[in-house]
């Protein structure tokens, strides 16, 4: 028996629409760039067997094609081919408005890098704070990465949870509220006059979106480190993970003046989930004075965000005993917060060049890398000292120092430094204490404080 035409299209219909609707939708059509707007740079772009391709082109910056509607909670879908010469990303959740840079796209974006570091499905927040996840802490993601082939990404942007898996493999796990809701941009990075990078090519296909029932279609499997840039707030995974607050956002709990029973009653404050020391006339502890933790730690990790102003000076100091002397600026191993642009102390120094820069160890040791995210924005500042006594600093992802506390390079150091005077080092021991307070400065400059948070290492 032969079933007519209308007959079978009739059938077709009824059974399609008993089937569930899984929900996803084509986010790029495969025809034309049909929703899709260019921003910033003018690298071109076109549609060619079903994909997507941007190409880089000199003395542009970033290029940027975006969709034109706005995304909040999603999961999206791609895959994508990088020039091994090239660097790209993906922009989400991302703006561009009048009043910020004339109109720069910035947002987060999921990070493509075909090169030998390897942070490709990391997380960097374009044209605001720099890196947020880097693969430094996460092997399995950094392998995860095809140089050669084709790779496949999966973004999942649900509440303040932001994921990224790279063919299979979790290379991103981040709590942030920075950005609620944001275009998705697909990025041809900039090349500068690079004649070898022009004329690369990026490539993106399977360009899929959804945006309901969400937390359903999460990816189960191994997740990688959790990273929490929430203020002043401790995950679950935090917690589980041994961390604790130094500072809540609305109290001076776990804080006193240094030499002194409690905290000072003028030159701090609190605002906006945020401990200032405050302006004054730029001298060493003399307003409100330095401020020390109840607590004392010997092997630690510390974590916090300094926000500080136009030539501004300030430091965080470790093993801080208070044995030295009874009043003024307490003494201790310091890492240096400085606009190092306008603050003359970045040029000073006692025996080694650079080393009372920003994040170095001040007066002993240079900062090996600087990823200042610049003045009146929010950096973050990592100190984390072994209980073997290696000791290193962080900025912003990035490691600036590294050392061993009490070895004979340590010392020599001290000796060629201001703290080699007797007033620092009466018996021969500065920066060796077993264990000492955290402590933050009065240098009569304005900063910021927050998210200041601290984990016992064994």
């Amino acid at each position: 028996m032969r079933i007519s035409l209308k007959l079978a299209t009739a059938a077709l219909v009824l059974l399609c629409s008993c089937q569930p609707n899984d929900g996803w939708q084509k986010l790029f059509n495969g025809e034309d760039l049909t929703g899709f707007k260019q921003l910033n740079g003018e690298a071109p772009y076109r549609v060619e067997d079903g994909c997507l391709i941007g190409t880089s082109v000199k003395g542009q910056p970033n290029s940027f094609m975006a969709t034109e509607q706005e995304y909040g909670d999603f999961i999206l879908e791609f895959e994508a081919w990088c020039d091994p010469s090239l660097n790209s990303g993906v922009q989400f959740r991302s703006l561009s408005l009048p009043d910020y840079q004339d109109g720069r796209v910035h947002g987060y974006q999921c990070e493509m890098d075909p090169s030998d570091r390897a942070w490709s499905g990391g997380i960097y927040d374009e044209a605001r704070r720099g890196w947020l996840v880097t693969m430094i802490d996460n092997p399995a993601g950094q392998a995860a990465y095809n140089k050669t082939d084709w790779n496949s990404f999966r973004i999942e942007a649900i509440g303040i949870s932001l994921r990224v898996w790279l063919n299979g493999v979790n290379a991103a796990n981040l709590l942030d509220m920075e950005t609620a809701k944001g275009f998705i941009a697909f990025q041809v990075h900039a090349i500068g006059d690079s004649d070898e990078q022009e004329g690369k090519e990026i490539k993106w296909r399977n360009i899929r979106i959804k945006t309901e029932g969400l937390e359903a279609e999460r990816l189960k499997g191994d997740l990688a480190p959790e990273v929490n840039r929430i203020p002043n707030v401790l995950s679950a995974a935090e917690k589980e993970a041994g961390w604790k607050l130094l500072f809540d956002g609305v109290s001076t709990d776990g804080w006193r003046g240094a030499h002194k029973e409690a905290f000072p009653e003028a030159g701090w404050k609190i605002d906006d989930g945020q401990l200032i020391v405050q302006q004054s006339d730029g001298s060493e502890s003399t307003n409100g004075g330095d401020i020390v933790t109840i607590d004392e730690y010997s092997a630690f990790e510390l974590s916090l965000e300094f926000n500080i102003t136009e030539g501004a000076n300030s430091g965080i100091k470790y093993f801080v005993t208070e044995a030295e002397q009874a009043s003024g600026s307490a003494f201790g191993l310091e890492y240096q917060l400085l606009d190092d642009a306008r603050h003359p102390d970045a040029q000073l120094y006692t025996t080694t060049p650079g080393s009372r820069t920003l994040s170095s160890l001040y007066d002993l040791i240079p900062s090996a890398s600087n990823r200042f995210n610049g003045i009146g924005k929010w950096n973050q500042a990592v100190i984390k000292v072994f209980p073997d006594n290696h000791v290193e600093h962080w900025m912003n992802g990035f490691k600036t120092v590294e050392y061993e506390r009490g070895s004979d390079a340590f010392r020599e150091a001290v000796k060629g430094s201001k703290y080699a005077a007797p007033v620092y080092n009466e018996h021969g021991n500065f920066g060796e204490a077993p264990a000492g307070h955290i402590l933050l400065q009065d240098h009569g400059n304005e900063a910021a404080f927050r998210s200041i948070k601290i984990r016992e290492l064994k």
